[in-house]
């Protein structure tokens, strides 16, 4: 099974409402998954949850990788992802990644720390957001 990265995770997970939910994180993600956002850990349900909560407020964009590397099962990245929320606005969130892969090739483990470029107050916390 090839390995997923960032850009293709969040691509199915936010930007494509085509693929389930369930589904996309079942493509992505073990089901031993946790994830660290500035701080925050969260099993793969309450991942789960930040990303349907999402789904409700997100209308499109997209991810932009300006550093990808892969050692073995160790990953990490460090992207721009460019969301247009339904409301109208605009987020703009720099992110540095860092994960464990399993064999299958899917995250088991993702640590992140973003950094708001573009957005209104109330989006400072979109990486976390329920």
């Amino acid at each position: 099974m090839p390995r997923t990265d960032m850009k293709t995770a969040l691509t199915d997970l936010l930007f494509n409402p085509a693929v389930p939910l369930e589904e996309a994180v079942d493509r992505h993600f073990t089901p031993e998954y946790r994830q660290r956002t500035d701080g925050r850990w969260d099993d793969r349900a309450g991942f789960v949850e930040h990303i349907a909560h999402l789904r409700t407020v997100v209308a499109g964009g997209r991810v932009e990788v300006h550093d990808e590397l892969y050692d073995g099962t160790k990953y990490a990245d460090r992207h721009t992802a460019h969301i247009e929320k339904k409301d109208g606005s605009t987020v703009r969130m720099e992110v540095y990644a860092f994960g464990d892969l399993a064999p299958d090739g899917r995250f088991n483990r993702v640590e992140e720390t973003t950094l708001m470029i573009e957005g209104s107050d109330a989006d400072r916390n979109i990486g976390n957001a329920r």
